[in-house]
């Protein structure tokens, strides 16, 4: 991405779209109940309570009666239907990896099978988006967190901690072909979300093969074990790498996001929050979801940064937009054009 000196002044950035993700599917309720919906009722009120602070964008999961993440896409479809009707506004894209959370003592922490991931294109009613990971590798989210995070979590239970420990995306060639294939077929944007450069320039290649047609979302995600960490020598190279015409998201894990959120804000990007991402305010104090909200509010206010409207974020987002061929997707987002056959040098978009 291209800084113009003005950059940095808030007249000259997109409003701020914060996504939240306020449905943590791998801490048990009881991890912290307050925030933690369990009933469809309270998920529905969770979303409904984190766009009123402020979010626009709601990542979702789906939480069993019995405390686990729902493996249903009937419960997804529930929940969507009902979401439709009490947060109108909210673009509600639903996370790719539907759930990941252990079952039973001992149990692998793994996505579910390539065939039923391909049924996320298929939920009734669909979801503005879905989140696609790009690449196999590892997912081991407990790398960075400290015995801070986990103090007092379910995470302190050897085998869960193992569980997660152990963690991969499974997100091979094939499959992400036919996904982002199904997913453009029923009118869905994906969502990428990338861990590092790598991953970046795969997409890349897919958008010039022809393999991807449309705007480009990126979530930058931020998580070490595997992924880049928050560090920000990866987050700035990850940053001027992406293309001008991407949106782009930052996202990381427990204490770090607010800084991370801080500078996104800062720079015109765009901000993630809530319990999947993080428990934690304060150093040992823990912060809802929707509180959370209300702080990256008030720092994009210090800032004078407007937080985006549901309308707004929605125009941001490009839901519609749709592009005929790999050319006009390059065009659009900002990659430079296929090299024609026998030209040499540079290429550019006139």
């Amino acid at each position: 991405m291209f800084f113009h000196d003005d950059a940095l002044f808030p007249e000259n950035q997109e409003k701020l779209v914060i996504t939240v993700a306020p449905y943590g599917p791998e801490w048990e309720p009881g991890d912290f109940r307050d925030d933690l919906p369990l009933t469809m009722d309270e998920h529905v009120q969770q979303a409904v309570d984190c766009y009123e602070a402020g979010a626009t964008v709601l990542h979702i999961h789906v939480r069993e009666l019995d405390g686990k993440g729902s493996k249903r896409l009937s419960q997804f479809n529930e929940l969507l239907s009902r979401l439709r009707e009490a947060v109108p506004e909210m673009i509600l894209q639903v996370g790719g990896s539907i759930s990941f959370a252990p079952e039973g003592a001992g149990a692998d922490a793994k996505w579910l099978s390539d065939d039923t991931r391909h049924m996320l294109a298929e939920l009734d009613p669909k979801p503005d988006q879905v989140t696609i990971a790009i690449n196999t590798s590892q997912m081991n989210i407990v790398e960075l967190m400290t015995d801070d995070d986990i103090a007092g979590t379910s995470f302190t239970r050897p085998e869960v901690y193992e569980a997660y420990r152990e963690m991969y995306v499974p997100a091979g060639p094939g499959w992400v072909e036919e996904h982002l294939m199904r997913l453009q077929a029923n009118g869905i944007q994906p969502h990428f979300q990338l861990s590092s450069i790598p991953q970046l320039e795969t997409v890349e290649r897919l958008i010039r093969r022809g393999g991807y047609t449309g705007p480009m979302m990126v979530t930058w995600v931020g998580i070490g074990g595997g992924f880049d960490g928050p560090n920000p020598y990866n987050m700035m190279e990850f940053i001027r790498r992406v293309p001008d015409g991407a949106v782009l998201t930052l996202e990381t894990l427990m204490r770090s996001c607010l800084p991370v959120n801080t500078m996104a804000i800062a720079m015109g990007l765009h901000t993630r929050c809530g319990n999947e991402d993080t428990l934690w305010g304060r150093k040992g104090e823990k912060m809802t979801s929707v509180r959370q909200i209300e702080q990256l509010v008030r720092i994009a206010g210090e800032l004078g940064r407007e937080v985006a409207t549901g309308k707004e974020a929605r125009q941001i987002y490009r839901l519609d937009e749709r592009y005929r061929d790999a050319d006009e997707t390059l065009a659009k987002i900002g990659f430079a054009p296929n090299r024609k056959p026998g030209q040499v040098g540079f290429t550019h978009h006139a």
